[in-house]
């Protein structure tokens, strides 16, 4: 998934970045925004579970299944994230990666979030096929919630570091995230950096190699 770096460039600090998507490439906790489409008694009961699990005091396998049992989202309401998504991208993400990618740097998008809903974001930064890991959600005929990929290790507190070995990225990978399930990647990567351009979380900032603000930061990380 590496390519060469064009003639001449000054090679990259860190051949392959994987990026977290939520409150990392895009300013949603998507599972949050379903919940709120329920109302704000339900959307204060998930919101309070994903930042536990963010936070690392419990963990996600503990309440992933139970959180979208409860909210049990469509597929309009997947769909709508996805476009929530795409709206709420992190600025000069876009343009970041894009010369991350021209001076040969591998991207990839590691996330525990809805693979349905990341797509149309993930394709933005050219992160299609292998380089998109997600957890996928079934429906039924009628577009009914019908279950996710409780085999997916993204559905797990330390599922990244699996997933990321698996995609046999170049070396020296760094990591990218805000969140507890994010740091868990550290055995596999050479570096991580929490990002805190959305939220900062403290017990992540104090476990990890680097802080990034913006993309722009990461970029000048990754390329200086």
């Amino acid at each position: 998934m590496t390519s060469g770096k064009p003639n001449g460039a000054r090679a990259p600090r860190f051949a392959s970045v994987v990026l977290d998507v939520d409150s990392t490439l895009a300013g949603v906790e998507g599972i949050d925004w379903l919940a709120a489409q329920r109302g704000p008694e339900m959307a204060a009961q998930i919101s309070a579970l994903t930042d536990r699990a963010m936070r690392g005091e419990i963990t996600l396998e503990s309440v992933y299944g139970e959180r979208l049992r409860m909210i049990s989202p469509t597929r309009s309401e997947i769909d709508a994230l996805g476009e929530r998504y795409v709206a709420a991208i992190a600025p000069g993400a876009v343009e970041a990666v894009a010369a991350l990618r021209r001076a040969g740097v591998a991207i990839a998008v590691v996330s525990g979030g809805l693979r349905e809903a990341i797509v149309p974001l993930a394709k933005l930064v050219g992160a299609g096929g292998e380089a998109l890991q997600a957890v996928s959600i079934r429906f039924d005929q009628q577009g009914k919630y019908a279950g996710f990929d409780d085999r997916s290790p993204l559905a797990t507190q330390q599922g990244k570091p699996q997933v990321v070995r698996a995609l046999a990225l170049g070396a020296p990978v760094l990591g990218v995230g805000d969140g507890a399930t994010d740091l868990a990647m550290r055995p596999a990567v050479a570096a991580f950096g929490a990002f805190t351009g959305f939220v900062r979380r403290e017990p992540v900032v104090r476990e990890a190699d680097f802080t990034i603000e913006s993309f722009a930061q990461l970029e000048a990380l990754v390329l200086g």
